[in-house]
Protein backbone atom coordinates (compact mmCIF):
# COMPACT_ATOMS: atom_id res chain seq x y z
CA UNK A 1 0.00 0.00 0.00
CA UNK A 2 1.47 3.18 -1.10
CA UNK A 3 0.40 6.60 0.29
CA UNK A 4 0.12 10.42 -0.83
CA UNK A 5 0.34 13.51 1.22
CA UNK A 6 -3.41 13.35 2.38
CA UNK A 7 -3.97 10.82 5.58
CA UNK A 8 -6.41 11.66 8.10
CA UNK A 9 -6.43 10.19 12.10
CA UNK A 10 -8.79 7.25 12.63
CA UNK A 11 -11.34 9.50 14.27
CA UNK A 12 -12.31 11.78 11.00
CA UNK A 13 -14.80 9.04 10.65
CA UNK A 14 -14.06 8.26 6.78
CA UNK A 15 -16.08 4.53 6.25
CA UNK A 16 -13.71 2.45 6.60
CA UNK A 17 -12.77 3.85 9.51
CA UNK A 18 -9.00 4.00 9.61
CA UNK A 19 -9.11 7.39 7.28
CA UNK A 20 -9.25 6.19 4.15
CA UNK A 21 -10.31 8.33 0.74
CA UNK A 22 -13.19 6.56 -0.58
CA UNK A 23 -12.88 6.19 -4.41
CA UNK A 24 -15.23 9.21 -5.32
CA UNK A 25 -13.35 11.30 -3.27
CA UNK A 26 -10.19 9.82 -4.90
CA UNK A 27 -12.03 10.89 -8.61
CA UNK A 28 -12.67 13.95 -7.42
CA UNK A 29 -8.84 14.95 -5.93
CA UNK A 30 -7.81 13.85 -9.76
CA UNK A 31 -10.24 15.82 -10.77
CA UNK A 32 -9.28 19.08 -9.23
CA UNK A 33 -5.25 18.00 -9.73
CA UNK A 34 -5.68 18.07 -13.21
CA UNK A 35 -7.60 21.41 -13.02
CA UNK A 36 -9.26 22.08 -15.87
CA UNK A 37 -12.44 24.00 -17.63
CA UNK A 38 -15.49 23.11 -17.07
CA UNK A 39 -17.09 21.32 -20.23
CA UNK A 40 -20.75 21.66 -19.06
CA UNK A 41 -22.78 24.86 -18.52
CA UNK A 42 -23.63 25.61 -14.56
CA UNK A 43 -24.05 27.86 -12.07
CA UNK A 44 -23.40 27.82 -8.42
CA UNK A 45 -25.69 28.78 -5.40
CA UNK A 46 -25.22 29.10 -1.96
CA UNK A 47 -27.85 27.83 -0.21
CA UNK A 48 -27.48 28.80 3.24
CA UNK A 49 -30.44 27.21 4.64
CA UNK A 50 -28.77 23.61 3.85
CA UNK A 51 -25.67 25.29 3.75
CA UNK A 52 -24.56 23.84 0.90
CA UNK A 53 -23.03 25.37 -2.47
CA UNK A 54 -24.96 23.85 -4.98
CA UNK A 55 -23.47 23.18 -9.04
CA UNK A 56 -26.54 23.58 -10.80
CA UNK A 57 -27.05 22.54 -14.73
CA UNK A 58 -30.41 23.64 -15.79
CA UNK A 59 -32.47 22.43 -12.99
CA UNK A 60 -30.79 20.03 -11.89
CA UNK A 61 -28.50 19.67 -9.10
CA UNK A 62 -25.16 18.40 -10.23
CA UNK A 63 -22.72 18.54 -7.04
CA UNK A 64 -22.42 20.04 -3.78
CA UNK A 65 -19.79 21.38 -1.39
CA UNK A 66 -21.58 20.97 2.09
CA UNK A 67 -20.16 23.91 4.85
CA UNK A 68 -21.22 24.32 8.38
CA UNK A 69 -21.15 28.16 9.54
CA UNK A 70 -18.29 28.25 12.77
CA UNK A 71 -18.64 31.67 13.34
CA UNK A 72 -19.40 35.11 11.03
CA UNK A 73 -16.18 35.32 9.48
CA UNK A 74 -15.92 31.63 9.43
CA UNK A 75 -17.08 28.83 7.52
CA UNK A 76 -16.23 24.86 7.84
CA UNK A 77 -15.40 23.23 4.32
CA UNK A 78 -17.04 19.56 5.27
CA UNK A 79 -17.14 17.52 1.85
CA UNK A 80 -17.54 18.13 -2.14
CA UNK A 81 -19.36 15.58 -4.04
CA UNK A 82 -19.96 15.55 -7.54
CA UNK A 83 -22.63 13.12 -9.04
CA UNK A 84 -20.87 10.26 -11.09
CA UNK A 85 -22.00 11.09 -14.48
CA UNK A 86 -20.53 14.91 -14.15
CA UNK A 87 -17.53 13.52 -12.88
CA UNK A 88 -14.61 14.18 -15.15
CA UNK A 89 -16.07 17.38 -16.57
CA UNK A 90 -14.42 19.86 -14.28
CA UNK A 91 -17.62 20.33 -12.03
CA UNK A 92 -15.81 20.51 -8.60
CA UNK A 93 -13.24 22.00 -9.87
CA UNK A 94 -15.16 25.33 -10.90
CA UNK A 95 -17.49 24.55 -7.40
CA UNK A 96 -14.50 24.76 -5.26
CA UNK A 97 -13.30 28.01 -7.48
CA UNK A 98 -16.83 29.62 -6.55
CA UNK A 99 -17.32 28.71 -3.24
CA UNK A 100 -13.84 29.85 -2.31
CA UNK A 101 -14.54 33.26 -4.24
CA UNK A 102 -17.68 34.12 -2.33
CA UNK A 103 -15.94 33.28 0.66
CA UNK A 104 -13.41 35.75 -0.30
CA UNK A 105 -15.71 38.53 -1.19
CA UNK A 106 -17.55 37.89 1.80
CA UNK A 107 -14.39 38.26 3.92
CA UNK A 108 -14.68 35.55 5.67
CA UNK A 109 -12.17 32.56 5.63
CA UNK A 110 -12.64 28.73 5.67
CA UNK A 111 -11.51 25.45 7.70
CA UNK A 112 -11.45 22.81 5.28
CA UNK A 113 -12.21 19.33 6.64
CA UNK A 114 -12.60 17.81 2.80
CA UNK A 115 -9.47 16.34 1.28
CA UNK A 116 -10.46 17.52 -2.29
CA UNK A 117 -10.66 20.98 -1.25
CA UNK A 118 -7.27 20.79 0.27
CA UNK A 119 -6.08 19.03 -3.48
CA UNK A 120 -7.79 22.11 -5.35
CA UNK A 121 -5.90 24.63 -3.06
CA UNK A 122 -2.45 22.64 -3.64
CA UNK A 123 -3.07 23.25 -7.17
CA UNK A 124 -4.35 26.94 -6.83
CA UNK A 125 -2.12 28.59 -4.02
CA UNK A 126 -3.70 31.75 -4.71
CA UNK A 127 -6.97 30.57 -2.62
CA UNK A 128 -4.22 30.16 0.32
CA UNK A 129 -5.19 33.61 2.04
CA UNK A 130 -8.90 32.27 2.57
CA UNK A 131 -8.27 29.24 4.67
CA UNK A 132 -8.52 30.19 8.43
CA UNK A 133 -4.79 30.54 9.91
CA UNK A 134 -5.65 29.73 13.23
CA UNK A 135 -8.01 27.25 12.48
CA UNK A 136 -6.93 25.48 8.74
CA UNK A 137 -8.55 21.69 9.62
CA UNK A 138 -7.57 18.72 8.62
CA UNK A 139 -4.80 18.60 6.03
CA UNK A 140 -4.18 14.86 5.15
CA UNK A 141 -5.80 11.72 3.89
CA UNK A 142 -4.09 8.48 3.29
CA UNK A 143 -5.16 7.66 -0.59
CA UNK A 144 -4.14 3.65 -1.52
CA UNK A 145 -3.23 3.17 -5.11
Amino acid sequence: MATTDFEYPDEAGYPDGVGTLTQDQVVLIDEVRDDHSPSITFFVADKDKISTYEAISGDTVIGGLTYNVASENRRVLVAAAVFPEYRGQGVATELIRQALDDVRTRGTTVTILCPIVWAFIDRNPGYTDVVDTQFPGLRKARREK
